[in-house]
């Protein structure tokens, strides 16, 4: 850690590791309930569950965007950041609208808008607080000694998706009108600007981890957004297919969507290679498992799993099952928890001086947590694929299907709890390495001997 106001990162880290717990929970409130085990229902409504759980992940991921840019950007900007109080305050106002929230849904007080829950009102201030967000990050990137690729596409990144939250707040009566636009939100997040915030994310690990040239990865980057830009935008269309929209969006949709798994097959060669082209024996290995296998995964899930259901003659039937939830898991899981849990590996004894990094509990939090999301995947997937089956081709009734599969979420839960293992391992590695210290120079805790600075 080469600058005092990269320690504010560590706040936003470990309330992603509060937040990414607690969702959990919620998860496995959700799984119960679809085995017949509701017993929590006069307190915690499924639908109260599901929002809660869908909108702690984006809160997490959120925060660990902005962990990674306040941790990234002073190092590339090659200065301290502009405004320290106006991050720790910037923090402190989103974990108040986050708690807001959460009672809300509780109390019914919500949106009813699927992924855009929250009530209106909270909407200004999640917009009020990513623009002071961008702002000082934006000011210290103007303000810097150097303005590198990695730092741009990271900060283009997060300045769209503040962007993007927009158009999901544009008041409308009309169903069709209000599932249009939200998908500018969601789609446009999670297959769009997120992919140029895990692009940057990506990059400046390898450079960190690999030490291979600065040039060469950030060549390899422009790809990966040229690829983001060119699929993401009109793949939108893959949600308009049903929902009462003209016709042409089913080959629109259809053809766009077959080429974004390139956008995330490139990004899992990018990681692969340059990892192997690497020279430097980086002493944090683990970060740089979590970095490749971040590019891995979400090829798999993102793009391979993406595509499998996103064709028009596919979607007709698997819309609305939990086939998509197959996809759902694993895409977040690779594309962008991955990348946070990367980019917290990596950072996390730079700023702590602990080297906790190759412990046996870091190493089994990768494998466990890694291995328990495969297998949710395939819980998800046999589940998923027997609904179509029984619902869309053999017209069984929606609620005597949920019976049938209610013995795949026994094995979701299995798995679901191998995976908790893992995550537990993980944040108690977090907890281990204590607070943050003063920066201590550019070659970083001189404990580590980190090598990953550049000259």
């Amino acid at each position: 850690m080469r600058y005092q106001t990269q320690r504010i990162a560590w706040w936003f880290f470990a309330t992603c590791m509060l937040l990414f717990s607690l969702q959990l929970v919620y998860g496995f409130v959700m799984a119960f309930a679809h085995m017949g085990y509701d017993g929590l229902h006069p307190l915690i409504p499924f639908n109260a569950a599901r929002a809660t759980h869908t909108n702690l992940l984006v809160m997490w991921l959120l925060c660990g965007f902005m962990g990674a840019a306040y941790y990234i950007i002073p190092e590339e900007a090659e200065r301290e950041l502009m405004w320290p109080r106006l991050a720790y305050a910037q923090l402190a106002a989103l974990v108040i609208v986050g708690v807001t929230a959460i009672i809300g849904f509780h109390l019914n007080w919500w949106e009813g808008r699927k992924f855009l829950e929250i009530p209106r009102p909270l909407d200004y201030l999640v917009v009020v607080d990513v623009l002071l967000f961008i702002a000082n990050i934006g000011a210290t990137v103007w303000k810097g000694n150097r303005m590198t690729t990695t730092a741009m596409v990271l900060f283009f990144g997060l300045a769209m998706a503040a962007l993007l939250y927009l158009p999901g707040m544009i008041p409308t009566v009309n169903q069709t009108k209000d599932s249009y636009w939200r998908w500018w939100v969601v789609h446009l997040w999670v297959e769009g600007v997120w992919e140029l915030i895990m692009g940057g994310i990506l990059s400046f690990l390898l450079i960190k981890l690999t030490g291979v040239d600065r040039e060469v990865i950030e060549k390899w980057l422009y790809v990966i957004v040229g690829l983001t830009f060119l699929s993401g935008i009109l793949g939108t269309g893959h949600h308009y297919y049903f929902i009462g929209t003209p016709g042409y969006w089913k080959w629109i949709g259809g053809f766009f969507s077959a080429l974004e798994p390139l956008a995330f097959l490139g990004m899992a060669i990018y990681a692969v290679t340059m990892a192997r082209k690497g020279g430097r024996a980086h002493p944090n290995r683990v970060a740089l498992s979590w970095t490749v296998g971040c590019g891995i995964m979400s090829f798999v899930g993102a793009g391979f799993l993406g595509f499998a259901h996103t064709l028009p003659q596919v979607n007709l039937y698997t819309h609305g099952t939990l086939v998509t939830a197959m996809h759902g898991h694993l895409a977040f899981w690779g594309a962008y928890a991955m990348i946070v849990l990367a980019v917290i590996a990596y950072a996390l004894p730079l700023m702590t001086g602990r080297r906790l990094h190759d412990s046996r509990a870091a190493v089994l939090a990768f494998w466990t947590s890694n291995i328990g999301m495969v297998a949710m995947t395939l819980a998800f997937a046999v589940a998923g694929v027997t609904q179509v089956v029984l619902e869309r081709r053999v017209g069984m009734d929606f609620l005597e299907v949920q019976k049938e599969i209610q013995v795949h979420f026994f094995g979701l839960v299995l798995a679901g709890g191998l995976f908790t293992v893992g995550i537990v391992l993980y944040v108690w590695n977090f907890i281990r390495s204590g607070l943050p210290v003063a920066a201590v120079g550019e070659r970083g805790v001189a404990d580590m001997a980190d090598t990953s600075s550049e000259p």
